[in-house]
């Protein structure tokens, strides 16, 4: 049986075995009981469910020591990065069972019955239901809040549907740890067995969204893995709904006036920002926009010594150092790119990746300076003048994020960038950078392909929505209902003959 390694990617060397292989038999025992599981997870009701997603946090919490620890020691990110990656993950699960116990996610809608233009209309009833047990793939650059106890995870089990996930092969005993401390956390909550399952290795997740039992999967990776898993999906009798994120550029342009007002603070910035995390972000901004004349040779200049003096990193895994390495010599080979900076060479041993940054012009941006290169690399394009900007953002692909860096009070310039990006991307960032995801109810973590295949957040209070279905009851008994459909419930928004009450201080208003 194939073995699960935790490697350290300091060193390179295998530290541990965590487990062997997940069997086709073992993922259907695992299906199985996610599938059994469903009905009495929902019947947990809204409250039961928040406290199981209290319960959760709670259980992470207690060992957070040992959770950074390990997470740490299998990817190299950090004890203060992944420190703040478990808070958010908690925070996340928080976010989720506040969502829950508000209920307005659930979009509950009464018509009584009446009569309209169109004629006599039946009772009708319509709220949002589980879709069933969910697949969940844990991200190899986020081992705390896109993997077991992510937000896949939580938004899932805030929905009223079991999880199964597979562990990614960067962190299984991170992954493996965290799923410990939560299924033992939600059985004391009062969760069925069965509500969170795991599994390990590449075979294990194809058979997992093959698997009858499963109603919908959530992925973090890349375009051809999110393919992979596609295909298969394309090949059930019955497919299901696939919410991946996967390739995004996150471009980042600098108008004229921003360069006038901080060239060298912006240079440094974003450097900073493509550095973060070695560069393993999936809101990396990949390509920066910058003017052509002096102020915009100061932020150049800004970005190089900022580069230059950066030590190189360590990568995830193998597999990605070994891609970063190949990228970087495919962008620096490409025609017009040139290199104008790389970072600090440091020891021997290990996934280790240096910084890289690449120059272009807007006019003869190639394609490779277009693509997403997971890795601390940036390509900066100089413009000449708006007509040379708008028509490279035309040539550029959809992706998560687009970013731009304003002068003093300059709107116009920005409000026709604005309205250019608003189409290919799902988050508009003004003066900042795209490398922090709030977790909150306006984020939206998302955008049109290559960014994600969904229309959906995966960040956020509405990502609860990619796990639920609607049904209408017609002509329902009240005692049929669900307790939120029926007469005199008044503990969560509804919309009741199309009219919106929320609750108030003393029932509806």
């Amino acid at each position: 049986m194939t073995e699960v390694l935790s490697v350290d990617p300091r060193t390179g060397a295998t530290v541990e075995i965590v487990a062997t292989a997940t069997t086709t038999a073992e993922v259907d025992e695992a299906c199985r009981l996610a599938a059994d599981a469903t009905d009495a997870l929902e019947a947990l009701g809204r409250d039961g469910r928040a406290a199981l997603l209290d319960a959760l946090a709670d259980a992470l919490e207690a060992q957070r020591t040992e959770i950074v620890a390990v997470a740490d020691r299998e990817t190299a990110l950090g004890a203060t990065r992944l420190g703040g990656e478990l808070t958010r993950t908690c925070y996340q699960l928080s976010l989720f069972a506040d969502a829950v116990r508000e209920g307005s996610y659930l979009e509950a809608t009464v018509d009584h019955a009446d009569d309209t233009p169109m004629g006599p209309r039946p009772d009708l009833r319509r709220l949002l239901v589980p879709i069933g047990p969910v697949a969940v793939f844990g991200a190899s650059n986020f081992p705390l809040a896109f993997s077991v106890p992510g937000g896949d995870t939580a938004s899932a089990l805030a929905a009223g549907c079991p999880v199964v996930v597979k562990a990614h092969e960067s962190h299984p005993a991170t992954a493996q740890l965290c799923f410990d401390l939560i299924d033992a956390a939600a059985r004391q909550a009062g969760a069925p067995a069965g509500t969170i399952g795991i599994v390990h290795g590449r075979q294990a997740g194809a058979d997992l969204v093959a698997h009858p039992a499963i109603r919908a999967a959530g992925f973090t990776g890349s375009t051809a893995g999110a393919q992979a898993l596609l295909a298969i999906i394309n090949r059930r009798p019955d497919p299901i709904p696939f919410y991946g994120e996967l390739s995004s550029l996150n471009p980042l342009i600098v108008t004229p006036a921003a360069a006038a007002d901080r060239a060298a603070s912006i240079g440094s910035e974003l450097v900073a920002s493509f550095t973060l995390g070695a560069g393993q972000f999936c809101t990396k901004p990949g390509l920066a926009f910058v003017p052509t004349g002096p102020d915009g040779d100061l932020l150049v200049a800004s970005m190089q010594r900022a580069v230059s003096v950066t030590a190189e990193m360590t990568a995830l895994n193998d597999r990605i150092a070994a891609g970063y390495h190949e990228g970087a010599t495919r962008l620096s080979e490409a025609a017009a790119v040139a290199p104008i900076a790389s970072g600090r060479s440091g020891t021997n041993g290990g996934f280790r990746v240096s910084p890289l940054l690449l120059t272009t012009t807007a006019a003869d941006l190639p394609r490779e300076a277009t693509e997403e290169l997971f890795g601390p690399v940036a390509v900066v394009a100089r413009y000449r003048d708006e007509h040379e900007l708008l028509a490279a953002i035309d040539v550029l692909p959809s992706s998560l994020t687009a970013t731009i860096h304003r002068g003093p009070d300059e709107t116009a310039l920005p409000a026709r960038l604005s309205r250019r990006l608003r189409s290919r991307v799902g988050r508009l960032i003004y003066d900042g950078y795209p490398t922090g995801v709030a977790v909150s109810w306006a984020q939206h973590h998302g955008g049109p392909w290559p960014a994600t295949n969904t229309q959906h957040t995966s960040v956020g209070a509405t990502a609860v929505r990619r796990f639920l279905r609607p049904v209408t009851w017609q002509n329902a008994p009240q005692e049929i209902l669900p307790a939120e459909l029926r007469d005199g419930f008044d503990s969560i928004p509804r919309r009741l003959d199309g009219v919106l009450h929320t609750p108030g201080p003393c029932g509806v208003r």
